[in-house]
């Protein structure tokens, strides 16, 4: 099975894939699957399962596209806090254990602790496209 944070950055086609902002040692994405509105994926392109495996320059670069997502979602979406981390391994919850990458979630009071799942439907009141178009006019992209 091919790996989609090593293949979606090859295709050149980011709004199709969500991908906000491209740096020289990751990029940051909508998580196709988002916890809450706005969840980004901050992700290296070296295929990698664990943060210490990264070069210190990747691991430098995502911290600073950690911060780059968070301003953006401030912008954008008025959050009142955020929940920022990694699910390192299988035992820890990673969906793609092979390829580790950062989540931040935005978060409000009341959000009700990452949606209720109905129907196995997560209920997620705005389109990916809506939310990736509101982060690009909040600057997500510049330099």
């Amino acid at each position: 099975a091919d790996c989609i944070f090593c293949t979606k950055p090859q295709e050149q086609r980011d709004r199709e894939n969500f991908i906000l902002r491209r740096g020289h040692h990751g990029f940051i994405m909508l998580n196709a699957y988002p916890y809450n509105n706005g969840h980004l994926l901050i992700v290296p392109y070296a295929h990698v399962p664990t943060l210490e495996q990264l070069d210190e320059a990747t691991a430098a670069e995502l911290m600073l596209l950690t911060q780059r997502g968070i301003s953006a979602l401030r912008r954008a979406m008025s959050p009142e806090g955020f929940n920022v981390g990694a699910n390192v391994g299988k035992a820890a919850g990673a969906g793609i254990a092979d390829h580790v990458h950062i989540h931040v979630v935005p978060r409000w009071t009341g959000d009700t602790n990452f949606m209720p799942v109905v129907g196995s439907v997560r209920l997620i009141p705005e389109l990916l496209e809506c939310t990736y178009d509101k982060l690009i006019a909040a600057g997500i992209a510049q330099p």
